[in-house]
């Protein structure tokens, strides 16, 4: 884990006016710690052990607040349950249509798309989302035994 990430995180909590709790000390690491992009049910199945009354409502509230102030992502996917990607850099995701994982890749940014989408549309454009779907290595191998 990034220490660098972990104290640039904790001091912009601190300088937007929200109190370090330990519960929120220990959501934000994980997130930071984490690859998977987990669900908050996730979060809280790997942190109730370390705090037996945080519930899951504490698990989301944090993560709108992280939301909030920019250091989280919300990925939604249709129906599926929200999965929450602590920000470091601009990066896409590559998501496995037969288990759900997703990983991050780097990509040069999309900024010629960006700006040509805007002129072509009219549109002030603020943000872009990149994802790809496929099948990840894991279920390739699972996929080519059945058969």
């Amino acid at each position: 884990m990034s220490t660098t990430h972990l104290q640039d995180a904790l001091d912009t909590l601190k300088t937007t006016g929200v109190r370090i709790t330990p519960q929120r000390h220990a959501i934000l690491e994980y997130l930071i710690q984490s690859m998977a992009h987990p669900t908050a049910d996730e979060i809280y199945k790997a942190l109730e052990g370390r705090f037996p009354n945080m519930s899951v409502a504490t698990v989301y509230n944090n993560l709108r607040v992280f939301r909030e102030v920019g250091l989280v992502k919300e990925l939604t996917y249709g129906d599926a349950s929200s999965r929450f990607d602590f920000v470091t850099n601009d990066h896409y995701h590559m998501i496995c249509e037969c288990c759900g994982k997703i990983v991050d890749f780097h990509y040069p940014g999309l900024d010629e798309i960006e700006h040509f989408a805007s002129q072509v549309t009219g549109f002030d454009v603020h943000s872009h989302r990149l994802e790809i779907y496929g099948t990840c290595p894991s279920c390739k191998v699972v996929s080519a035994k059945v058969q």
